[in-house]
């Protein structure tokens, strides 16, 4: 058993306030691994004060020295490049293969693009007597989730640091161990004490505390629509800026001037891509009405593609689900599909066979679903995939946008066919013809999929104000 009991707090691993521990749960084996302990108000008042204090001098840091502090956690992370994958296939059951050169990738490649973009970024623009300032906003309380930890983690605290920010860290107490080994690369980085501080915890205890600490400046949290709400309101009495990535419900329209087999045999291996746990994930594939048995046919056939098993197994392409109230709720939407009519193509319910123990999923593929239907409405976060019809293009964006949702969007079909169709979709990303993500653009939503974004340029700026200094110049 591993135990991970301190919080890093002013540049130490210091005890918790109050000791409660939490064993922390292999989804593979259903067995605990680690333990961490949980935190309190009283943890989140003693880090954000390390981080208030630290703000004095680090927000006046120059460029340079924060390109050098970036440079020299990218180089820390190289070291531990190998115990950052492994805490993730042990936390979240992702394959040893995933984890390694996607999961953990994402981590380093947050800083790698963070220190391309502050090179060159300006920080003052002059406009007459003018002075505009782009000043780091403050104290910054960064909640993760669990699906793509380090990926989550990496977005919010390249930026913060890259702007001049401090800052505290909840990561997801479901899978927290990538979280520690992030700190313990931030603390080798040689990290100025306050300016990254890290408390685990779940949302009624630190989250809460954090999200409406009053000297807390801003709120970065990615995880589901419910509990960003709670997040929001908990921080609007100090009216402090929140930054939300939350849930999806991703269409994949594919056009009939499609290659259609490529297009929906490659949107259902994206679907069931992470176990299906990616809240950009292409959930409702969206084909023309005659074509939907065909449709059905390929996404079965992918399906049956997909390898499930032991994350440590090199030859597994898909792990469990995170944990046991995650699989019990993928559970109860694949029989709420099936109750409510739609044709079940590929698995169903259960784990697949041979596998008896950990929160195994099949991979799941439903066809002649219409947009009403409970599994068509709801982010079901597993590796199941809805198939719906329309008529013409015009029904194809309408049954799209028909969601509470606007994360990202799916197009395929010819390239400036596709790109019309894009151009309708209301959300924050589409990737036309397959188009790989881009860690450069922005990332975030429309509508309940969040405000703010993420990566790239705009995640910088989320984490700066602005300041006009009039007659700066003045002759």
């Amino acid at each position: 058993m591993i135990e991970k009991l301190q919080f890093y707090i002013d540049g130490a691993w210091v005890d918790p306030a109050t000791p409660k521990s939490l064993d922390v749960i292999n989804p593979a084996t259903e067995e605990a691994f680690a333990q961490i302990s949980l935190g309190s108000a009283a943890d989140v008042d003693k880090a954000v004060a390390a981080a208030k204090k630290a703000f004095v001098s680090y927000s006046q840091t120059s460029k340079q020295d924060r390109l050098d502090l970036l440079n020299a956690i990218m180089d820390a992370y190289k070291k531990h490049y190998a115990d950052m994958a492994e805490a993730i296939r042990m936390e979240m059951g992702a394959p040893k293969t995933f984890a390694e050169k996607v999961q953990a990738a994402t981590g380093i490649g947050h800083f790698k693009t963070m220190s391309k973009l502050l090179a060159d970024f300006e920080f003052n623009e002059d406009r007459g007597s003018t002075r505009i300032s782009k000043e780091p906003i403050g104290v910054c309380g960064l909640i993760t989730p669990w699906n793509w930890p380090v990926n989550q983690i990496a977005a919010k605290v390249a930026p913060a640091l890259a702007a001049g920010c401090t800052m505290v860290l909840k990561p997801s107490e479901i899978a927290p161990m990538s979280g520690i080994v992030f700190t313990e690369i931030l603390h080798e980085a040689g990290v100025p004490a306050g300016v990254y501080n890290m408390v685990n915890g779940d949302g009624p205890g630190v989250g809460e505390a954090l999200s409406s600490h009053p000297d807390v400046d801003m709120v970065s949290f990615t995880g589901s629509t419910r509990a960003g709400i709670s997040v929001a309101q908990n921080a609007a009495p100090t009216v402090k800026r929140v930054a939300q990535e939350l849930g999806g419900k991703s269409a994949n329209i594919i056009l009939e001037d499609a290659d259609f087999q490529k297009a929906v045999f490659g949107g259902a291996m994206t679907c069931f891509g992470n176990t299906g746990q990616s809240c950009n994930a292409p959930t409702r594939m969206l084909v023309p009405m005659d074509r939907m048995d065909e449709a059905g046919e390929i996404a079965a056939a992918a399906a049956a593609k997909v390898r499930v098993g032991d994350p440590a197994d090199e030859n597994t392409s898909m792990g469990p689900l995170s944990s046991d109230v995650q699989w019990n709720k993928v559970q109860a939407l694949i029989e709420k599909g099936m109750e409510e009519g739609a044709k079940l193509a590929a698995g169903g319910p259960g784990r697949p066979d041979g596998l008896n123990k950990g929160y195994y999923a099949k991979p799941t593929v439903f066809t002649h679903v219409t947009n009403d239907m409970t599994i068509a409405r709801e982010e079901i976060f597993g590796p199941v995939l809805s198939i719906l019809g329309y008529e013409d293009d015009a029904d194809a964006v309408a049954i799209a946008n028909d969601t509470p949702y606007g994360l990202s969007g799916y197009v395929s079909g010819d390239p400036e066919h596709a790109a019309k169709i894009a151009s309708q979709l209301r959300t924050g990303q589409v990737h036309i013809n397959g188009a790989m993500a881009d860690v450069f653009a922005p990332f975030g939503g429309y509508k309940q999929s969040g405000n703010g974004r993420e990566w790239g340029e705009m995640g910088l700026e989320e984490f700066l104000e602005v300041k006009a200094m009039l007659g700066h110049n003045a002759a």
